[in-house]
């Protein structure tokens, strides 16, 4: 791992950031990370019409819920009917293949050989083994917010239940809980796990070896979607204040709050190039920062469909998909 990478991204004081530790409570009254009293899980931006043609190739597809690009097929979940379309990348217009889900799919995953998909108000998460396209079910029980990979395991953020489960490959499934107000997305970066808590606007690191969640630090005024990169950091949209929240993983520290007005909301990240992409839905843009160096850089930007919530891209191609939640398409752009 780039480590010389990782600790480079120091672009402000860090005096201002807030740690969280020996808390006994996640509702103690010398919680540093409480912000508000009544906190409120930060949304994306309301878009305006789209006054620019989309760049690219647009689908006609429902409203888009998540989507996810792996090897070489596009699934895109759809709110309604909650469903998957899975199209060959390499030849978009051929029809889908549509397979039907027990509810709305809120986070897709991509992990080796298939992809995560987690159905919170069904209880919900399945994997979709590619390139078979076979779907199996693991019920969870809660509101399983999302699903990754962990070697052979599997971590999935169970929102309001304020914990992780630990589903080997093998045995039990274990909780991990401890100081969250909400387990919204658990991100692998590295060396290190980090869960994304939207209420307390913070990330926390995660010990899955000892069954712990360790310290925690804010993430803005509206943390809202987290990827990891190849630097051992996980990256973190803030959509309230508009920015790029970067964070070393292993151990928990802010490198970087880079300002990204206009509504920074959905993220993904391709490492073959370094880049982020990140849609900023109060302006339907989507952006491509090189985050190789000391800061990122601005690389690309396109116009997008209304209500870009969702993002991916194919590392092997280098194309970025953006998926509406407004019902306006699935846009495919090659940078």
């Amino acid at each position: 791992m780039r480590r010389f990478a990782a600790v480079s991204w120091i672009a402000i004081p860090l005096a201002g950031v807030l740690v969280l530790s020996g808390c006994s409570s996640a509702k103690s009254d010398s919680d540093d990370l409480q912000i508000v009293a009544n906190p409120v899980a930060a949304k994306p931006a309301v878009s305006p019409a789209v006054t620019v043609k989309p760049a690219g190739q647009v689908i006609t597809t429902g409203s888009v819920s998540a989507l996810a690009v792996a090897q070489g097929t596009l699934v895109v979940a759809l709110a309604q009917p909650p469903s998957l379309q899975l199209y060959d990348l390499n030849a978009l217009a051929l029809p889908p293949v549509n397979m039907p889900l027990y509810g709305k799919a809120e986070k897709l995953s991509v992990a080796p050989g298939r992809v995560e998909i987690a159905e919170p108000a069904q209880g919900v998460v399945q994997q979709l083994s590619l390139p078979d396209r076979k779907l199996t079910e693991t019920k969870t029980g809660g509101q399983p917010a999302s699903s990754t990979a962990y070697g052979a395991d599997r971590l999935v953020a169970m929102g309001a239940a304020k914990d992780i489960q630990v589903l080997p490959a093998s045995g039990p499934a274990r909780t991990i809980g401890g100081q969250l107000y909400s387990a919204d997305d658990v991100v692998v970066a590295g060396a290190g796990v980090v869960v994304l808590d939207r209420l307390r606007t913070a990330v926390f690191s995660v010990d899955v070896a000892a069954g712990k969640v360790n310290e925690g630090l804010r993430a803005g005024d509206g943390a809202a979607n987290a990827v990891a990169d190849s630097y051992g950091r996980v990256l973190v949209t803030d959509a309230r204040a508009g920015a790029l929240i970067a964070f070393s993983a292993s151990p928990l520290i802010m490198r970087q709050r880079y300002p990204v007005p206009g509504g920074a909301y959905g993220i993904a990240y391709d490492a073959k190039r370094s880049l982020a992409w990140v849609t900023l839905t109060g302006r339907n843009e989507v952006v491509g920062f090189d985050v190789r160096g000391g800061e990122p850089v601005e690389k690309y930007r396109f116009p997008t469909v209304r209500q870009p919530d969702s993002v991916g891209v194919d590392e092997t191609s280098g194309r970025v998909v953006i998926g509406s939640a407004a019902g306006e398409g699935t846009q495919v752009i090659q940078p």
